[in-house]
C-alpha cells in the first residue's frame, strides 16, 4: 500500500470513477429526524421470493461445474446484477449533523461485506472486492481465499492498524478532539483495548500470509446470509442494522418449501410445493425513497423467473 492509498483510506476519499451527489433540500429535511449518525432513518422491505425455477436451475448447474458451487456464491452474483440497475444503493454517505447536509459517494466498484462463520462459532466480516467483475467461479475462488486466509490472519493486529488509520484520518480533517477521545478510550486508561506502543507493531503485510487492511475495512454494501447457517428453519431476517457509511443491505433467510396456490406458466391457478427464499432489504432513507430500490427488486425477480441466465455467469 502506497502512502497516497493509505491517506485516501484514512480520509475515506472517493476512488477514480466514483460519482458524488450532494444533499438536496429534500434530503436535508428528512435528515433532521436524526440525533446522531448512528441513528439511521432506515427503510425496509421484506418479501418471500418464489425461487422454484431458479432453485432447479441451480441444482442442475451445480452438477455440471467442476467446483463446489454454493447457493451463497450464486446469490452474491444475483446481488451484483441487482446493484448494477440501482447504483445509488452501492454508495457511501458522508453526513454532517450540525448542518444536516452531506454527500453520497456512488462507488464505481461493488465491494461487498460478507459475514464468515468461523470454526469457533464467531462471525467475522471480510470484503469481497470488485464483485461486478467476477463470474461465478471467480466469486467462489475469492471467497474461498478470503475464508482460508482469515483463519491464519492475526485479525486483532490488522484491526489495530485500521484503528490507527482512522485516527490519522480524523487528525488530518482537523477533528483533534475526536482523535484525542478515541486515543483516550482505546489506548489509555483502565478500559483500553491495547497499549499505544503496540500500534508500532504492524500486522503482517505479506498478502500470502495475512488479510490486508483493504480486505477488512468498509465495503460499499453488505449481503448477510443467515440461511447458510440456519438450514431447515423457516424464519427470516426482519431487521439488520446498516453499516455506516453504507446505505444498503440485503439479508437472506433459509430456503424452505411451502404449499400454496400459484399461477402456472399458462396462467392457470394450481396448488403445489414451491421453493421460497425470504429476502429483507434495508436502505438509508436519507438517499431517497423506495424508488431507488425498485429497479434492484425487479432485476432479481427477473432472474428468479428466468434462471437460464445463470449459465452465462
Amino acid at each position: 500500500m502506497t502512502l497516497k492509498e493509505y491517506i485516501n483510506g484514512a480520509l475515506c476519499r472517493p476512488e477514480p470513477g466514483d460519482k458524488i451527489e450532494y444533499f438536496n433540500i429534500q434530503a436535508r429535511a428528512s435528515s433532521n429526524i436524526l440525533t446522531n449518525a448512528a441513528n439511521i432513518p432506515a427503510g425496509a422491505y421484506h418479501y418471500e421470493a418464489d425461487i422454484t425455477k431458479f432453485w432447479e436451475e441451480y441444482q442442475e448447474l451445480k452438477k455440471e461445474v467442476d467446483y463446489p458451487l454454493s447457493f451463497n456464491t450464486l446469490m452474491l452474483r444475483v446481488f451484483a446484477e441487482g446493484l448494477k440497475t440501482s447504483p445509488r444503493l452501492n454508495a457511501h454517505l458522508q453526513y454532517s449533523l450540525k448542518s444536516s447536509s452531506g454527500k453520497l459517494i456512488i462507488k464505481k466498484h461493488i465491494d461487498v461485506a460478507v459475514p464468515v462463520l468461523m470454526d469457533d462459532g464467531t462471525t467475522f466480516t471480510v470484503k469481497l472486492r470488485h464483485l461486478e467483475e467476477k463470474d461465478l467461479r471467480g466469486i467462489y475462488e475469492e471467497m474461498n481465499r478470503l475464508t482460508e486466509m482469515l483463519k491464519k490472519t492475526d485479525v486483532r493486529r490488522v484491526l489495530l492498524d485500521l484503528s490507527a488509520q482512522r485516527m490519522i484520518g480524523y487528525a488530518i480533517k482537523g477533528k483533534f478532539i475526536t482523535t484525542a477521545r478515541h486515543i483516550a478510550k482505546a489506548y489509555v486508561g483502565p478500559n483500553k483495548i491495547t497499549k499505544l506502543n503496540e500500534l508500532l507493531e504492524h500486522a503482517d503485510r505479506d498478502p500470502e500470509k495475512s488479510l490486508q487492511m483493504y480486505e477488512l475495512n468498509e465495503a460499499t454494501v453488505c449481503m448477510s446470509n443467515l440461511g447458510s447457517i440456519s438450514r431447515g428453519l423457516e424464519g427470516n431476517v426482519t431487521y439488520a442494522p446498516l453499516l455506516y457509511p453504507q446505505v444498503f443491505l440485503m439479508a437472506l433467510g433459509s430456503v424452505f418449501d411451502r404449499e400454496y396456490a400459484f399461477k402456472d406458466e399458462n396462467g392457470n391457478v394450481d396448488v403445489g410445493i414451491r421453493k421460497v427464499l425470504p429476502i429483507n432489504i434495508m436502505f438509508d432513507h436519507r438517499i431517497g425513497a423506495f424508488g431507488d430500490t425498485v429497479p434492484f427488486l425487479r432485476k432479481i425477480e427477473e432472474i428468479f423467473a428466468n434462471p437460464e441466465i445463470i449459465r452465462e455467469w
